[in-house]
């Protein structure tokens, strides 16, 4: 979170309006469960988090129309706004669309469960109590939905920060400029759950397992300190 992914996706989108080329930047944030849905679904959690990690997405609906992209070229997603229900976030419309390159965004893309024990409760150097270690062992199940939708991937590109804690920063600003845009965001205590959901629900060296086609370390400036691809 807080790489620059959305800033990338509408950079992109609008370069290709002048290259004939259209592309379409959709993120895995767009199919979060409808509000009353998210309630159930997240009941409980032990960060108090409102969305955010896997479990929270309509899995079967992105699978259902990404696929539909790639069979018919037609594209209908909802489009999910983080400034409603006062930062909580909430599906705005749908976005109807025919791209000829579609690109997927969200800060677990790829992740997949950890087949190696994780059965200690130190996690990313950071301890861990009884309700997050087993939480986070529900969200390894969780990922197992989302392996369909990888599947439909054809490249991931990983845009990887050279530490994973500048994400602390880059997301307290990106909520504070989103405030100042839009009036509501994540602040105080949501904005400090928010973070700490985000360094302990998934382990930090699953990052280092995704089958990415191109990998860009970024510094904490954001600028792009070494790119490689995967041939």
């Amino acid at each position: 979170p807080g790489t620059g992914k959305t800033t990338l996706g509408k950079w992109l989108e609008a370069l290709s309006l002048k290259l004939n080329f259209k592309i379409a930047v959709i993120s895995i944030d767009d199919f979060y469960l409808p509000s009353e849905e998210m309630k159930l679904a997240i009941k409980n959690n032990p960060w108090n988090v409102s969305r955010g990690f896997p479990g929270s997405h309509s899995v079967k609906l992105m699978h259902e129309k990404l696929l539909n992209w790639k069979l018919t070229g037609e594209l209908n997603v909802p489009v999910f706004d983080k400034s409603l229900r006062n930062g909580l976030g909430d599906r705005s419309h749908w976005r109807l669309d025919s791209p000829d390159l579609l690109i997927l965004e969200g800060w677990f893309l790829g992740i997949e469960p950890l087949s190696i024990d994780i059965n200690n409760q130190v996690i990313n150097s950071i301890s861990i109590n009884s309700n997050e270690y087993s939480y986070r062992l529900k969200i390894q199940d969780n990922l197992y939905e989302y392996l369909d939708v990888w599947s439909l991937i054809d490249n991931i590109w990983h845009l990887k920060p050279l530490k994973f804690e500048y994400m602390n920063m880059w997301k307290s600003n990106q909520e504070k400029e989103m405030f100042l845009y839009k009036g509501n965001a994540l602040q105080d205590e949501k904005l400090s759950n928010f973070l700490r959901m985000l360094n302990v629900s998934i382990p930090h060296k699953s990052f280092d397992y995704i089958n990415a086609y191109a990998l860009l370390l970024i510094d904490k400036e954001r600028n792009l300190y070494e790119a490689g691809l995967n041939l």
